[in-house]
């Protein structure tokens, strides 16, 4: 069945299509942005009245519409509440009209447990309306060391997707609703409630008044802006400050002239219908203007934009006013608030301030010059290059690390000297590159090189393996497992090494737990699940979860959670060769033993030359907490366990 789309009340006035959001062919959820559009005094997107498919799209970026214009077509299975052509209906009514879906069988589908952290949605991998089996793939998200999908719970139809990439999630966030097979679908329409309307104040007569926010709808909006000043004269209809919802950004306006005496919110405050916004301090005649202030000019279900609203009488007053409330004489700064914000939707508006990114500088690419979200992700990532090639000022280098005043990277073309294959990183490389380049560069690192005779934990090793394939348990122990349990001990030996630097490098947190990082190599790169109380488990239990760890790595099936908490790392190259290495700390740990490939040497047992069985051993630390002569015990008392597994029980 074919839908009519129409504007919803908006208030009298022409506003321009300054952006269409959705192509034909769309799914449209409803509330979905379809376009954005641009009056005198505001800037809103105009949601989606209902879910559907876009058939036809009636207008262009540019056109002028009103309230009640037909804008778009949706194909959909039923009928939508009669578009407000003929007679526009007050905000409440329009935003009643958007069907509510109020099915019994609607299952909510979370994120599960990944961890404390917050990550990123970096892909939706369904989209409405999928058949979803129990274990499939719903999204992709990425955090500091870790890119994750996140599968489904059950079974069931995509009804609704809650995020969108490049959203924040964590463990229990609503990320979609599922139709199950069971589901009845019998929609049941919302009942139209009347949205509150916060009466105007009238000015009769002389002495204070309060101004509050007149009908903006239901919704709570920010506070972006003040436009005025204690001790201002204020004409009726003149800008006192700046809001912003959801979809729409907009200005608040005087509904009489006065002085303001007092000013009741700031910039960052949440303020709705009828929240006091200022004190005016009014003549005793009654003034002309008052009463158009009580209007509603909310559009659907939005805290939308007055644009019905008078042309201000002195805006250019009140521009010239606000960078006195906004930034102080002489205080200059690269990322500030600006009046260019008006050249942008709300949504980029909020990825700018984000960011901190000064839209002032931003070259729009839009229409007459409207700045678009390519433009604030081309500027962001130019600002990156500069930082990264040392162009950054000393002073911004400085406070992230990476001023070191260095030459920019060189640039050469190495296809003029032969052909080249241009690779992209992966994922887990690009982000544990960043890792690495900021611990090396502001950890001040000292490796020390020692050896452990490992020659009796081998013969003992190898017998348990022997006695494990004659049961036929699958059981295989490492030498890995018993270097684990050695490092334990000398954490406990050696508690500085179980510790981190505060943030501000005032002081020691030593921990009373001991969880080993495991540095575990797999075809996207090299991560490090972390295994928990090493110092309370033993040999058998831990071959088993280093099993489980290894394998989940290597099938890119780690969460966020599993590689959170480590105390200290282990790096073994053992099976693959080298006598030595510098490990990098991992931050914020103070300590990495990095393990080479075991060797027989000759070793003096004083009367003669044995064949021992020597491990090289190397061990990086961070210097500001660690000095060179605790370095040289540790790596003694390991290599002593390591000597003697029979020290592990005492």
């Amino acid at each position: 069945m074919a839908i009519e789309i129409h504007v919803p009340d908006i208030g009298t006035d022409e506003v321009e299509v300054t952006e269409i959001l959705v192509k034909v062919g769309d799914s449209i959820t409803a509330d979905q942005s379809l376009i954005t559009v641009e009056g005198d005094k505001s800037s809103m997107e105009v949601p989606a009245p209902k879910a559907g498919v876009v058939k036809e799209i009636k207008i262009a970026v540019g056109d002028k519409v009103a309230t009640g214009s037909l804008i778009m077509m949706f194909e959909g299975e039923q009928a939508v509440a009669a578009p407000a052509a003929a007679a526009p209906a007050p905000a409440a009514q329009a935003a009643a009209a958007a069907p509510v879906a109020a099915v019994a069988a609607l299952k909510d589908v979370f994120v599960p447990d990944i961890g404390g952290d917050e990550v990123e949605v970096t892909e939706i991998l369904v989209k409405v309306g999928d058949s979803i089996s129990n274990e499939q793939a719903l999204i992709t998200v990425e955090g500091d060391k870790a890119s994750m999908e996140v599968p489904a719970p059950f079974a069931g139809v995509l009804k609704e997707i809650k995020v969108a990439t490049g959203d924040k999630v964590a463990t229990g966030s609503l990320i979609m609703v599922f139709e199950t097979q069971a589901a009845s679908a019998a929609p049941v329409a919302a009942a139209a409630a009347p949205a509150p309307v916060a009466a105007a104040p009238v000015a009769v007569a002389g002495g204070d008044k309060d101004i509050q926010v007149p009908d903006i709808g239901g919704d709570e909006v920010e506070v972006t802006e003040v436009l005025v000043k204690v001790g201002d004269t204020v004409a009726a209809d003149q800008s006192l400050l700046t809001v912003e919802g959801d979809k729409a950004s907009m200005e608040v306006p005087a509904p009489f002239a006065g002085t303001v005496k007092a000013i009741k919110v700031a910039a960052g405050d949440k303020v709705s219908t009828g929240s006091l916004i200022m004190v005016f301090e009014v003549a005793g005649n009654p003034v002309k203007g008052a009463a158009p202030a009580a209007a509603p000019a909310a559009p659907v279900a939005q805290a939308a934009a007055p644009a019905a609203a008078a042309p201000v009488a002195s805006g250019a007053n009140a521009q010239a006013q606000a960078p006195s409330q906004s930034q102080s004489p002489g205080k200059t700064c690269e990322f500030v608030e600006n009046h260019e914000y008006a050249h942008a939707s709300p949504v980029i508006r909020r990825l700018a301030r984000e960011f901190g990114v000064n839209l002032a500088k931003v070259k729009g690419t839009g229409r007459k010059g409207r700045v678009v979200r390519e433009d604030v992700q081309s500027y962001i990532k130019e600002a990156l290059k500069r930082l990264e090639s040392g162009s950054a000022t000393a002073a911004a280098g400085a406070a992230s690390g990476a001023g070191l005043n260095l030459l920019p990277w060189p640039k050469v073309d190495f296809s003029k000297f032969g052909e080249v294959e241009t690779q992209p990183l992966s994922r887990i490389k690009k982000i544990s590159g960043a890792n690495l380049h900021r611990n090396w560069v502001m950890i001040p690192h000292v490796t020390q090189f020692d050896e452990a005779d490992i020659t009796e934990l081998e013969d003992f090793r190898k017998a348990q393996n022997a006695e494990e394939a004659k049961r036929d348990t699958g059981m295989k122990i490492t030498p890995l497992v018993f270097i684990m349990k050695a490092v334990a001990k000398s954490l406990e030996a050696f508690p500085s090494f179980n510790a981190s630097l505060s943030e501000d490098g005032e002081s020691l947190i030593l921990k009373k737990y001991i969880n080993i990082g495991i540095a575990v190599d797999t075809p996207n790169g090299l991560v490090v699940p972390v295994v928990r109380d090493v110092n309370k488990k033993g040999i058998y239990e831990l071959s088993r979860e280093l099993a489980e760890i290894s394998k989940k790595a290597r099938a890119g099936k780690l969460t966020a959670s599993d590689m959170q908490g480590g105390c200290f790392t282990i790096s073994s190259l053992g099976g693959l060769g080298g006598t030595s290495f510098t490990p990098i700390v991992n931050a914020p740990e103070v300590g990495i033993l990095g393990v080479s490939k075991s060797e027989m040497k000759p070793k003096w047992n004083g009367k003669e030359f044995v064949p021992r069985l020597m491990l090289p051993l190397s061990l990086s630390y961070d210097h500001r907490v660690i000095d060179g002569a605790e370095g040289a015990k540790f790596t003694t008392f390991l290599s002593g366990v390591l000597s003697d597994i029979r020290k592990l029980v005492l």
